[in-house]
């Protein structure tokens, strides 16, 4: 089972500790978002997880810990930075800040773990074309030696967005097009594979690859593993990953970013991890007595382990 750790908040920045703690331990509980009386087992222990799965956009909070983790555990790691300032994510750090991070964290666990996430794209009056094209190329110029590959993926404009982000500007197919070639343009000047995520269309004659950003294809060149056929399983229309369990919960990330779908209203984050207990196996609350507890079916999708026939394996 792939054990996802960011996808319903930022784990790495904010509760680094008691996620190395539920490492110790060896468990976490997942609350069901939907049927709140409901709590997942999962085991954390490196027999049981195939991969841990980390999504963030400030990894330096988990850096002392990285070289341990990357020891005991098979892991991938998603690193956003965008061109966005405080005006859009208050509390992310500077581009060149997350860039010396994402370098130190290459440098830790080696750079066909690392995937530089550029997204999502979108546009204001102040965030154009040509502030995307000028700024992906100044951070692809750095960090295309650190990294297996570069993914990203225009914003989705969910309901919360109309109040949440006003100022958005919606694409034109124009739009679409002229971000494309140059991004294309440009990860074929710095050798930087890049891919789409979170959609079906098909941008092959751009230079981009097809979406996808947890693939048995990916976790292979990160892990020296082979994977069995596991059907993609997305968690929305045009998601073409594998299935994974995720032990955060939605409404506690701090970051504030003004586009984000894990966060109802950012005020609710704040209140939230006032309940956060670093010792607690749940990330916010304790177990009530009430709550129904069931241990998490975590088939594996580990077909063999074969580092020779591994190292074989490359990205182009």
């Amino acid at each position: 089972m792939i054990v996802n750790v960011g996808g319903r908040t930022d784990i790495v920045n904010y509760y680094s500790e008691w996620l190395m703690n539920r490492i110790k331990e060896g468990y976490a509980y997942s609350r069901n978002p939907l049927f709140t009386n409901n709590i997942s087992k999962i085991s954390l222990k490196p027999e049981d997880v195939d991969c841990l799965m980390f999504c963030s956009k400030n990894y330096k909070p988990m850096l002392k810990y990285m070289k341990e983790i990357n020891e005991k555990y098979r892991i991938i790691c998603h690193y956003t930075i965008t061109a966005y300032g405080r005006d859009v994510e208050p509390n992310v750090p500077n581009i060149d800040e997350s860039i010396k991070t994402l370098v130190e964290l290459s440098k830790i666990i080696g750079k066909e773990k690392v995937l530089w996430r550029y997204d999502p794209i979108l546009l204001t009056e102040k965030y154009t074309i040509k502030k995307h094209l000028e700024t992906f190329e100044y951070m692809a110029k750095q960090i295309f030696p650190y990294v297996q590959r570069c993914i990203f993926s225009f914003v989705e404009m969910y309901k919360k967005l109309d109040y949440n982000m006003p100022e958005i500007i919606p694409f034109t197919a124009e739009d679409k097009i002229q971000i494309l070639e140059g991004i294309g343009r440009i990860s074929k000047k710095y050798n930087l594979y890049t891919q789409t995520c979170g959609t079906d269309e098909n941008y092959e004659k751009y230079g981009i690859h097809l979406s996808g950003c947890t693939t048995t294809e990916i976790l292979e060149q990160a892990n020296k593993v082979k994977y069995k056929n596991v059907k993609a399983k997305g968690m929305r229309k045009g998601c073409h990953c594998i299935p994974s369990r995720d032990i955060g919960a939605y409404d506690t990330c701090l970051n504030a970013c003004k586009y984000c779908y894990a966060n109802k209203r950012p005020d609710l984050a704040k209140e939230n991890i006032k309940l956060h207990d670093k010792n607690s196996p749940l990330l916010i609350g304790n177990v009530n007595k009430t709550d129904k507890i069931t241990i998490a079916k975590q088939e594996s999708f580990i077909k063999e382990y074969n580092v020779e026939k591994a190292e074989q394996i490359s990205l182009i």
